[in-house]
């Protein structure tokens, strides 16, 4: 089996996908940060492809960021100076070849991921 990564993000306080929200994916090797791809979520929240697909996938730490605020913004959320998210990331580490799959449950004051599958 060949693994990959996926998201799905939901807007929780509007009760529908997060439209137009962009994500930046970096993998983590010791102190160095390395971006990897830039992806924005389509009308259903999810990327029109893999954010990793199994021809890259690699075990290892990675870290997804997640532009919250530039979405929030978008969406006609009151702004608030500075906003209370704006920028969400999340390091996570993927140490077998499966599907690893990472939501995010967001709203202005709040976020929650877990693995999915």
């Amino acid at each position: 089996m060949t693994g990959y990564l996926t998201t799905h993000v939901l807007d929780t306080a509007r009760g529908c996908p997060a439209q137009g929200l962009k994500i930046d994916l970096y993998k983590i090797e010791g102190e160095a940060r390395t971006h990897l791809k830039t992806l924005i979520t389509n009308d259903d929240g999810r990327t029109d492809e893999q954010i990793l697909p199994a021809d890259a996938f690699t075990v290892g730490t990675y870290e997804l960021v997640f532009h919250a605020g530039a979405y929030l913004d978008a969406c006609g959320i009151p702004e608030e100076n500075p906003r209370f998210l704006d920028v969400i990331p999340l390091r996570f580490g993927m140490s077998e070849a499966s599907h690893y799959h990472v939501p995010l449950l967001l709203s202005p004051f709040g976020y929650s991921t877990y693995r999915g599958s």
